[in-house]
């Protein structure tokens, strides 16, 4: 019954909808995958490998914003549509030569590269299957794809677009489970004696093994889907677990608000994912973790093995498709010495994820929000004082990667006085150094932070960024002006150039420093004479250096 309707809801949305690429549409990455921080929040159709492929409307509409160098989308096209939806293609090359077009005018008026350009429902009508762009790599893309995202207009929701694009996606194959962990409560529970986590191995889809338990568990699941189109390997639609029958965990992943993305790491086992790369996603609730797309039983997916009994477990796994998998094996309750939880590290101070926290230091302070947490957590500050000549002392909470589900307020105090207090900010030092910016009022500097597990010290930035022209002889000769940008401190922000007074467009190479100016594309006639060149670029802590040189075109 289920394959039925879900057939016919699917043929229902192909009357409407059609594919954004003009072959076989083959997915890299499907909708909900778990990620460090986020879900992905929506499908990357294969391009081949390259550039250039003509991208069309999935289904009638407007173009209602257009934008450049925006949340790691690179240039991106949104379209609108009349059912309450709206799409969003990501990661292009360039637009519609009539979109080109009207973002090159909005650049020059507003003299700016960066672009935001928000339209009303008559000035772009598209229809289904329109051209309205080109596939490329630009943005936070790290091979040629189409990053294509459907939201609910209104609420601006993640919506899966293979609810609408499922027919033109070739699949088969149900979603695989690979293992399963099993987590008991620390003081409340062990599995196989122990009452750490353990994860082992589905060898078939029916274990014969029989595992032992007492008190108060939780289960995790490692699975992806498939395709037979190709090798790439996706995240589950749907996942339900029984116990002797009886539902206690389900999870549909679909419609999540965007402003729950973070709680991906809650729901999945962050900690083994960032030893391992591998997402356990829990079967259970931990107390912060408020997501519409998972629903569980009164205990919150917990199992209580409190009889001396077979408990029996099943895992079902289900695609957009309907194509479905089963994975079992048997819990024995077998009455056991439970050991009391851990003690924490001395020094450590607990935070309650509903309440608000606070925690200071000599020269710091933090302030955690409530709902900040997915669980109660102990965090351990700890304090290393300024070496010579450093701004402030050196911060941090956690001896690993703790991201947090919202941002939390960080004040370091400045321990050594310079002539521009403005010119500090926070830094954040980690895996690579992270400009975190900051607020100075009376000898403090505030900021938003993310992760608990970096550790943070204040920096001074009065320098501007450094210019430098690449190739500049053959600037005239190939009719490209080609500069490098780099700034060592807080970064470079902004950027800006002229030519005898008249803003010319000058973008930033797909991961690279160099910034270009391709002169054919300008305002600027070639008229074989001296033209003077004055570009500028600006620093987070607003540091500006000029580059003036003369050229011949």
């Amino acid at each position: 019954m289920l394959n039925i309707f879900a057939g016919l809801f699917l043929l229902i949305a192909a009357s409407s909808y059609s594919p954004p690429v003009d072959y076989e549409m083959t997915l890299a990455g499907n909708f909900g995958e778990p990620r460090p921080n986020h879900f992905h929040g929506g499908i990357d159709v294969k391009t081949g490998g390259v550039e250039g492929k003509p991208i069309y409307s999935i289904s009638d509409g407007y173009v209602s914003r257009i934008t450049t160098g925006l949340y790691g989308f690179g240039n991106a096209v949104y379209v609108t549509h009349p059912d309450g939806h709206t799409s969003v293609y990501c990661h292009l090359r360039s637009f519609s030569p009539s979109l080109q077009r009207l973002l090159r005018r909005w650049q020059y008026k507003n003299a700016s590269a960066e672009a935001d350009i928000r339209l009303r429902a008559t000035e772009y009508p598209v229809a289904r299957g329109q051209l309205i762009a080109i596939s490329g790599n630009t943005g936070s893309s790290t091979a040629p794809h189409l990053h294509l995202e459907l939201h609910e207009t209104r609420t601006w929701n993640m919506i899966d677009p293979l609810d609408v694009l499922a027919p033109f996606v070739r699949d088969s194959l149900p979603p695989m489970a690979h293992a399963f962990m099993a987590c008991p409560v620390a003081g409340e529970g062990v599995f196989c004696g122990s009452s750490e986590k353990q994860s082992f191995p589905f060898s078939s889809h029916a274990l014969t093994g029989t595992f032992t338990a007492w008190g108060k568990i939780g289960l995790a699941i490692w699975a992806n889907d498939y395709s037979e189109t190709t090798y790439n390997h996706y995240g589950v639609r749907e996942t339900v677990l029984t116990v002797d029958g009886r539902e206690i965990f389900h999870s549909n992943v679909d419609n999540i608000p965007v402003q729950r993305n973070s709680m991906v790491n809650s729901w999945g086992d962050y900690n083994h994912y960032f030893r391992t790369g591998v997402w356990f996603m829990k079967s259970f609730l931990n107390p912060g973790t408020r997501l519409s797309i998972l629903r569980t039983d009164d205990a919150k997916g917990f199992i209580d093995i409190c009889e001396e009994r077979n408990y029996n477990i099943c895992y079902t796994l289900r695609d957009i498709h309907g194509n479905t998998s089963s994975y079992s094996f048997v819990i024995r309750g077998e009455r056991s010495y439970i050991p009391a939880a851990k003690p924490e590290a001395s020094g450590a101070s607990p935070m309650k994820w509903d309440k608000t926290g606070m925690i200071s230091l000599p020269g710091m302070q933090l302030v955690l929000p409530s709902g900040n947490l997915p669980d109660d957590t102990f965090i351990l500050p700890t304090v290393k004082e300024p070496a010579d000549g450093r701004y402030s002392a050196v911060y941090s909470f956690s001896k690993r990667s703790l991201p947090l589900l919202r941002q939390a307020e960080l004040s370091l105090a400045v321990c050594r006085k310079m002539d521009n207090p403005e010119k500090f900010y926070i830094v954040s030092h980690y895996d690579r150094d992270r400009f975190i910016g900051g607020r100075y009022s009376d000898g403090w500097v505030t900021a938003d932070i993310r992760e608990l597990g970096a550790s943070y010290e204040l920096e001074y930035d009065d320098r501007p960024p450094v210019i430098c022209p690449l190739n500049q002889q053959s600037w005239t000769t190939n009719s490209t002006i080609r500069l490098t940008l780099s700034d060592d401190k807080s970064g470079v922000k902004s950027f800006r150039g002229y030519i005898d007074g008249r803003f010319v467009l000058f973008e930033q190479e797909s991961r690279s420093a160099v910034v270009t100016c391709r002169l054919k594309n300008t305002p600027i006639k070639k008229e074989g004479r001296t033209r003077h060149l004055k570009f500028t670029a600006t620093d987070n802590r607003d540091n500006t250096a000029t580059l003036d040189c003369d050229l011949i075109y």
